[in-house]
């Protein structure tokens, strides 16, 4: 268990979890990543940092003239570029390893696997396909700076809750070395991304959360159900599934 201290709120928890959640160049000495699942309640944080890379980028791209579907996916891509597709790769390989393996220790095999299957082709086939329509229309509607912060803020709030309510199934690799956070750093999390949602799109906040909610619930009873626990993966194909349902639920009530 960590010690009172360790157990502090610390401004360097942002920039630890801008290096572990983005490519964004962050000077850290190694001993700063000591604090692990005590810095996830600024995940929703790193998100605003991709986010407002991928928003900057949008905003140009509308300003030289570029249609508003093109300059979706230059918003798009630039969220991929900033996070190196981490969330992306977690969603391939739990698409692959979930409904591709009969036990948990093949799902967990075929996760742990570079190559990407047919089932993660799909998966990452909707999940772009997805956020570009919903992307689209709301930057039609003049919608682009707001939603990119909510959307990105909230959907890492399910990360957190997961990595606090269950083992890691594999023990190893990146999510097994952070550690599993304690409630009040999920607590803090959800208060981060409750009032980037508020702050930033008041209209959708209430139906935001409940359908993150049960998402997030959904989410934790399969990857009980198929390997036990959680895992880097799960969390990436969470936080995917999150996004994707944030920008949805911003695009219904935005008219």
């Amino acid at each position: 268990m960590p010690n009172a201290d360790m157990k502090r709120f610390a401004p360097r928890d942002v920039l630890i979890a801008i290096a572990l959640l983005t490519r964004l160049p962050v000077k850290l000495a190694d001993e700063e990543f000591s604090r692990g699942a005590l810095a996830a309640w600024a995940y929703p944080i790193a998100g605003l940092a991709a986010a407002f890379c991928a928003a900057l980028a949008g905003s140009i791209a509308l300003w030289l003239g570029v249609p508003v579907n093109i300059a979706a996916i230059i918003v798009i891509a630039v969220q991929v570029v900033v996070t190196g597709a981490m969330h992306e790769d977690g969603l391939a390989d739990v698409a692959d390893g979930f409904w591709g393996g009969w036990t948990v220790e093949r799902r967990l095999e075929i996760m742990k696997d570079s190559r990407i299957g047919t089932y993660g082709v799909l998966a990452l086939g909707f999940s772009l396909l997805a956020r570009f329509v919903a992307l689209s229309y709301l930057m039609t509607l003049g919608h682009l700076w707001g939603v990119l912060l909510v959307a990105a803020a909230t959907s890492r709030v399910p990360m957190v809750a997961l990595m606090h309510w269950h083992d890691n199934a594999r023990g190893n690799g990146l999510s097994h070395s952070v550690g599993r956070p304690p409630k009040e750093v999920f607590g803090g999390a959800l208060i981060a991304g409750l009032a980037v949602a508020v702050l930033c799109a008041p209209w959708a906040s209430i139906m935001l959360f409940v359908v993150l909610a049960l998402l997030t619930l959904g989410c934790s009873k399969i990857a009980m159900n198929k390997i036990g626990g959680q895992t880097g993966d799960v969390l990436g194909a969470t936080q995917q599934i999150s996004e994707i349902a944030a920008l949805i639920v911003m695009a219904s009530l935005a008219v």
